[in-house]
């Protein structure tokens, strides 16, 4: 094993684990709301005020700073020394302080034609439109913080400090939490506690970031040489970084606008499938990938093109061992982890079934998701951000057309509908193939996400002239064997039992679902022991990172 792989392995334990606990507050986040606000009206409003912000944020800061400043600031500290590298990023942070206080302001006093844009469907609801505007304004001054935190993850992670970064969007939804049960029996409108959560929970975010940069001897001071040519050559990655490193993110938004024309709740029942479909891929593919970027940066700035394809190899076979018996795992039990996590108060079963279809769908995007966000950072390591822009723009436009083809008609009410909302209501009705509603949307993701990884391996392939893909293949064939002998029985199993009913209590519905993840890990792991699956190795470096960290801690 060469040094960077074992570098990614225990950067990519580490990170894995800290997420987890990220994720967990998430989920018990995303309960709190499914409790409290269920799958219609006022949860529509917030879901699609929330992705506004949250999306400029991967465009604008988070996405498209992180890929673009890893790189420059790893150049700078091996050529130029830390002293350098503080300066680049003291001027970064004056620059990104300035454009993101105006992005701010101009997302608070244009939200209503914003809100119109991103959701074209509400305007038929105006209730619901209106919420959707207020929730917007009260939100959007967290792309700021948040963009901030973003470059305080990218100095760190560049210098090898991963758990910092991991840890702070646990603060992030402990704020969400405590101000939605906080305001909650306190607001007219309950659901602006969850703003409120927001804002806070971003700022509480950059606060947490400060003082482990302080340690590194990095403090964000302002250095207006915005001339510098560290911030041109980042301001002229960032621009194509942003599309390419949230193509997903833009995907899934578009099944959001496309959503806001199907049956109130669809746009809930996607956010809560999205939302457990971010819990694998938060845990494992954005650790990885997280974790790869400073390795991959390394090996470019070597020239080390040997080393660089094992590395890759590599975290392609680990993708392969874990992810696709995580897709299985969430098809085959995506009904029964809505009804235990999430079917009580105003989630009720038909919420339950609905999210499923979607979460359903989506698992089978887990892989290429996961695998992008390895093949992409190699493409950022060298600096290369036109062609996953490039790439990113063919998956953007086979999503659109394939979710016009499985959401089914539209159906408008009234002579209110802008020209947008007809042109979109006449390529469903012409290109229509399948009315598979929502679930059709977030079908039509997946398929993006399959066509954007393939075509990034198959240039990455080209271009580093071999990144040992029969191996892969091979890896992919035992991996998929062992998944499905584990589905089977799992099946067979989740088919007995009434999840979404009174029958059975919640809490022996969860002693089942606990009993099928256990048997579901000891199917798959002894299926690959006895194919001789030679990712077992992965299990141990794993351990021995964690183990490693946790003592030195």
């Amino acid at each position: 094993m060469n040094e960077e792989v074992g570098k990614l392995t225990r950067a990519a334990g580490v990170v894995g684990f800290f997420t987890l606990l990220s994720r967990v507050s998430g989920l018990f986040r995303d309960i709190v709301i499914g409790f409290l606000f269920g799958a219609q009206g006022a949860a529509d409003a917030y879901f699609v005020a929330f992705r506004i912000p949250n999306l400029l944020r991967r465009l604008t800061a988070e996405g498209a700073l992180t890929v673009a400043f890893i790189p420059v600031f790893t150049n700078y500290l091996a050529k130029g020394g830390k002293t350098e590298a503080i300066k680049v990023t003291q001027i970064v942070f004056t620059f990104l302080a300035i454009f993101l206080g105006l992005i701010t302001i101009l997302g608070i006093v244009f939200a209503r034609p914003l809100t119109h844009f991103f959701a074209p469907g509400f305007v038929q609801e105006p209730e619901k439109f209106q919420m959707a505007v207020l929730l917007t304004r009260w939100m959007f001054p967290y792309i700021f913080f948040v963009s901030l935190v973003a470059l305080a993850m990218g100095v760190l992670n560049a210098l090898r400090h991963f758990m910092a970064p991991a840890m702070s969007p646990v603060l992030f939804n402990l704020c969400n939490i405590i101000c939605a049960i906080l305001f909650y029996p306190l607001l007219d409108e309950p659901i602006l506690g969850l703003a409120f959560g927001v804002l806070i929970g971003g700022a509480a975010q950059l606060l947490f970031q400060i003082p482990y940069l302080a340690k590194q001897g990095i403090h964000l001071r302002f250095d207006f040489n915005l001339k510098h040519p560290g911030l041109v050559r980042l301001l002229y990655l960032m621009g194509p970084a942003g599309f390419g490193a949230a193509v997903y993110q833009i995907n899934v938004l578009v099944s959001t606008m496309l959503a806001s024309f199907l049956p109130s709740g669809s746009v809930s029942y996607l956010y809560y499938a999205d939302r457990f479909l971010e819990f694998p891929v938060g845990i494992f593919a954005i650790a990885l990938g997280t974790a790869a970027l400073p390795s991959f940066s390394t090996l470019v700035v070597a020239g080390n093109v040997k080393e660089l394809r094992a590395t890759l190899a590599y975290a392609l076979r680990i993708v392969n061992f874990i992810c696709l018996p995580a897709t299985a795992g969430l098809a085959v039990l995506a009904v029964p982890l809505f009804a235990i996590f999430f079917q009580r108060g105003a989630f009720d079963a038909t919420a339950t079934l609905n999210s499923a279809q979607a979460l359903i769908f989506f698992s089978f995007g887990l892989w290429s998701i996961s695998g992008t966000k390895l093949v992409a950072p190699v493409f950022y390591a060298m600096e290369d951000t036109k062609t996953p822009v490039f790439v990113g723009i063919i998956a953007f436009v086979v999503n659109l057309i394939a979710s016009l083809a499985l959401m089914g008609e539209i159906n408008l009410e009234g002579d209110s509908a802008g020209m947008m909302t007809r042109m979109i209501a006449s390529a469903s009705v012409r290109i229509g193939l399948v009315p598979l509603g929502h679930g059709g949307l977030a079908l039509a993701t997946t398929i993006s996400s399959l066509c954007n990884f393939f075509i990034l391996l198959l240039i990455l392939h080209r271009r580093l002239e071999g990144i040992s893909l029969r191996e892969v293949a091979q890896s992919f064939m035992r991996n998929l064997i062992s998944t499905l002998l584990m589905a089977i029985p799992l099946f067979w199993i989740v088919g007995k039992v009434d999840w979404t009913g009174t029958g059975v209590a919640t809490y022996l519905k969860a002693l089942i679902l606990a009993c099928l993840i256990s048997l579901g890990i000891s199917l798959y792991l002894g299926l690959s022991y006895l194919l001789r699956s030679t990712e077992w190795q992965i299990l141990d470096q794993f351990r021995r990172a964690l183990q490693s960290r946790l003592c030195r801690r």
